[in-house]
């Protein structure tokens, strides 16, 4: 192959979401290219901090990230291939460094891979106005955005017949995942470590590297899938995939985990009772929300999908939020969950809708607000199943649970965490207390939560924040300003009739 960048006919692999050699259609097609023409391949990676921060990308996915690009410049070293890091503030500055870099390297086309959220688009639209031959990629599903569609051809809005759907199709052709590209040139000196210039938190708890994570896939679906269903919602046992860091920054793909499954579970395309079925239905919901982020672009801008939700009147009481976003809410189990998330970047998916539920309806805090802040904690962030959790949560997305349907924080406790490790493990100051007390929550717990502190006493009671959540969220139901009155009139009574100010309790 002719090496000489100046001839031109070059391609340019653009790094995003999609940090792997394995399975990567958007390396593959410019390899390709590049070999038809007779070019060369270069690849490229833009740290953007001021779009990351406007987007809450949390410092540990950041640092994470980091990692994960600095193992692929190594590997792509390998199959002679140099990545650039490059720097651009946000997304308005890529076109111009893009357009500089295609001239400096005479590259004749820049490959990528297509990403649902909104500002991303508009991103790439930017690079295509400026002159720039941009293909891109559909593989951050396994099936692209808009082909799954109803008799009238929208979009499902309940995900039920969407995945039946979404079987049908994924089923008529073999599913191959793509090897990595063949070395296009003599392997090149192994590249400087790069650091992003951005404030990020240690993530080596996390393995990089697609090696160890397709090793984990793969035990995943040969130890765990069979047992899915039975341990999945019980957070001090470890069985669920903990896939979706990987996912959620590309170093693994969908196709590559339906792969994988079906190796095992080859009926789960097509039989309810499957084993696979289980974890098959959490990817199909991966895709679920993506497509949604695509037909109906304003989820991107945090809207609600039910427009009737606009009407809902949050309390969003700031201090009460803060209780909540440290784990001072009373409640065990919402407490160890939000200091799960805190001290490791992660959190079980059970006690992520537990939490959530707990803060819109038991605290009736807009489900925006929680949202931003798994995003600004989460190792494996992505907007797609970000918003459509919290929206479900609130009662506000498309197939959400119903708003009168509030998660019982106390059965939860005993359902989820029935021996209470996983409590005890990050409510260390409950160690000497009695599991019948925690689960039942018997108050006061006397317990230290820090040195001259007890535990705190619960920041609301669960009957009335019941009762209340249903007479405010009503409103997504009638949806008429008159009907909202009389929501939030109710609701206020309700607070005048039942609610204990806990404020000196809890704040101090």
């Amino acid at each position: 192959m002719n090496t000489n960048h100046s001839i031109g006919n070059n391609a340019l692999v653009w790094f995003r979401h999609d940090l792997r050699l394995d399975d990567n259609q958007t390396l593959v097609a410019a390899c390709q290219y590049a070999a038809e023409h007779q070019g060369t391949v270069r690849a490229i990676f833009v740290v953007t901090p001021k779009q990351w921060a406007s987007h809450d990308v949390a410092p540990i996915q950041l640092d994470f990230i980091e990692r994960q690009v600095n193992q692929l410049a190594i590997e792509l070293a390998e199959l002679g291939i140099p990545l650039d890091i490059c720097h651009a503030d946000d997304f308005d500055a890529i076109p111009e460094l893009l357009s500089q870099y295609v001239a400096t390297w005479q590259m004749t086309k820049v490959f990528a891979t297509s990403e649902p959220e909104c500002n991303e688009q508009r991103r790439d639209h930017a690079v295509i106005e400026a002159g720039i031959k941009l293909e891109l990629s559909l593989q951050h599903c396994f099936l692209p955005p808009l082909s799954v569609l109803n008799l009238s051809g929208e979009m499902y809005k309940v995900f039920t017949p969407f995945a039946k759907k979404w079987r049908q199709i994924a089923k008529q052709d073999p599913i191959q995942t793509l090897a990595r590209p063949e070395p296009i040139a003599a392997p090149l000196p192994t590249p400087n470590y790069v650091e992003f210039h951005c404030t990020k938190i240690c993530s080596e708890q996390w393995q990089v590297g697609e090696h160890a994570a397709q090793a984990k896939l793969r035990q995943f679906a040969q130890a765990k899938v069979a047992g899915y269903q039975a341990c999945r919602d019980f957070p001090a046992i470890d069985g669920t995939s903990q896939l979706s860091a990987y996912l959620a920054i590309g170093i693994l793909s969908p196709r590559q985990c339906l792969q994988v499954l079906l190796s095992h579970y080859p009926d789960a395309l097509v039989h309810d009772e499957s084993p696979g079925r289980c974890w098959l239905n959490e990817l199909i919901w991966r895709e679920f929300y993506r497509h949604l982020l695509v037909a109906f672009p304003k989820l991107s801008r945090r809207a609600n999908f039910n427009a009737l939700a606009d009407s809902i009147k949050w309390r969003n009481n700031p201090r009460e939020f803060q209780a909540w976003c440290e784990g001072r809410t009373g409640y065990p189990l919402v407490d160890a969950a939000m200091r799960q998330l805190n001290q490791t970047g992660w959190m079980h998916n059970r006690l992520r809708m537990v939490t959530a539920s707990f803060l819109t309806k038991h605290l009736l805090v807009d489900w925006r607000w929680g949202e931003r802040y798994f995003r600004q904690k989460l190792i494996d962030g992505d907007l797609a199943a970000n918003n459509g959790g919290w929206q479900w949560s609130a009662g506000t997305g498309c197939d959400a649970q119903p708003y009168f349907r509030v998660f019982n924080p106390i059965s939860q406790c005993e359902k989820c965490d029935p021996t209470g490790a996983f409590i005890r493990n990050y409510l260390p100051e409950l160690d000497g207390v009695d599991l019948k007390l925690i689960h039942k929550l018997k108050i006061p717990i006397q317990a230290q939560l820090f040195v001259g502190t007890d535990y705190a006493s619960p920041i609301v009671d669960h009957k009335f924040a019941r009762t209340r959540a249903i007479a405010v969220l009503s409103a997504i139901k009638k949806g008429s300003a008159k009907a909202q009155q009389i929501g939030v009139q109710q609701a206020q009574e309700i607070d005048r009739e039942s609610r204990v100010d806990l404020d000196k309790e809890i704040f101090g």
